[in-house]
């Protein structure tokens, strides 16, 4: 059956012509998107395949200053025939980027959302499961480079439970994630950054819930990507008692709902039996079908890591992380994340010992 030709009054021509023309746009803007998208990766992959001819000639380590005026040859001959995009500067970045991801495999999947500016942002990483696990949320996320920059000022890494964790836990982890599982320790963090909630001086645990919701937007991003707003004072009903719950969140990613208490004073253990109540209430009544057990998240301002290991709180599905509303000096912040992961790596270790 053939499709009939639709006849429209003279009337509707202007109509009809906006809403071809609003739909010719859109196909142009989206083929040029898709245009640009692979000319970046190709032109990426193309710095990488540089990089590593340099690379395999030691231009840039071993040859020290016969390599260098090598490169720097080659890098004159290069700008004469295609332009300042081969500067000596730019072949040496070309270097580091093959040195750095080895792997072809490996750049190749991350060129679907990364390009050459988020890789230039990763470059002065000098951890290397740090710079991956940059390099594999961005993916994962979709961060622009403005956002990757962010991440990195912001200490992430540091801050998230898997730094925490052996080298090969982290690398196991990080392999989890190139095949798209995503796990609480990627997500949690300790501190949470809370600056931006403009809390000076004494306030309540309503003053700090309250500002939380007035920049949610914010607080979410502190959060990380997959969290979604559910409710503020969960109500549940447990016998003759009602019991409400701070902030409730839903995590796509991990498929599971968080449950977040606010605490203005450091841990205490008794905070524990109150978070596993909400989380049983959460299991029995809330939980989908094909969700995974509730997790909780008790916000407070300090922690005794001590006490926290000693509860294992990870094995009722409870974190603990303390938030900072006011930032201390960045090398302060820095050194004490990295006491902090080497103390947790050392603690681990000694657990796979008397094991």
């Amino acid at each position: 059956m053939s499709k009939a030709t639709v006849t429209r009054p003279q009337g509707t021509i202007a109509v009809v012509a906006a809403d071809v023309l609003a739909d010719l746009r859109e196909l142009i803007h989206s083929a040029r998107h898709r245009v640009a998208t692979v000319a970046n990766a190709e032109q990426t992959l193309l710095y990488w395949r540089l990089g590593r001819r340099i690379v395999s000639e030691n231009l840039t380590a071993g040859r020290a200053e016969y390599g260098k005026k090598i490169l720097v040859t080659l890098s004159q001959e290069l700008v004469a025939e295609f332009g300042n995009g081969f500067s000596y500067s730019a072949l040496t970045r070309m270097a580091r980027f093959a040195e750095l991801f080895a792997e072809e495999e490996i750049v190749v999947s991350l060129l679907q959302h990364l390009g050459w500016a988020h890789f230039l942002a990763l470059l002065p990483i000098k951890d290397t499961l740090a710079r991956e696990f940059y390099a594999e949320m961005c993916r994962v996320e979709r961060w622009p480079v403005r956002t990757l920059r962010q991440k990195i000022n912001g200490m992430l890494y540091e801050r998230t439970a898997l730094s925490k964790n052996t080298a090969t836990v982290i690398k196991a982890e990080l392999d989890n994630l190139r095949e798209g599982q995503i796990t609480p320790d990627m997500v949690f963090r300790d501190p949470y950054l809370l600056d931006f909630l403009g809390l000076q001086g004494s306030f309540s645990e309503k003053d700090l819930e309250n500002a939380i919701l007035r920049e949610m937007e914010r607080f979410l991003l502190e959060l990380g990507s997959g969290f979604s707003f559910v409710a503020r004072q969960k109500r549940m009903s447990v016998g003759k008692d009602d019991f409400y719950l701070d902030l409730l969140f839903y995590h796509r990613f991990l498929r599971r709902l968080v449950a977040i208490e606010l605490k203005l004073e450091s841990f205490q253990p008794a905070h524990t039996g109150q978070m596993e109540l909400y989380l049983r209430w959460l299991d029995k009544h809330e939980r989908a079908p094909g969700e995974e057990s509730p997790i909780g998240l008790i916000l407070c301002a300090g922690a005794d890591t001590e006490q926290v290991e000693l509860l294992q709180l990870d094995e009722k599905s409870i974190r603990v992380a303390e938030y900072l509303t006011e930032l201390p000096p960045v090398e302060l912040l820095r050194s004490r994340l990295h006491l902090a992961i080497e103390l947790a790596r050392e603690q681990e270790a000694r657990r796979d010992g008397d094991e």
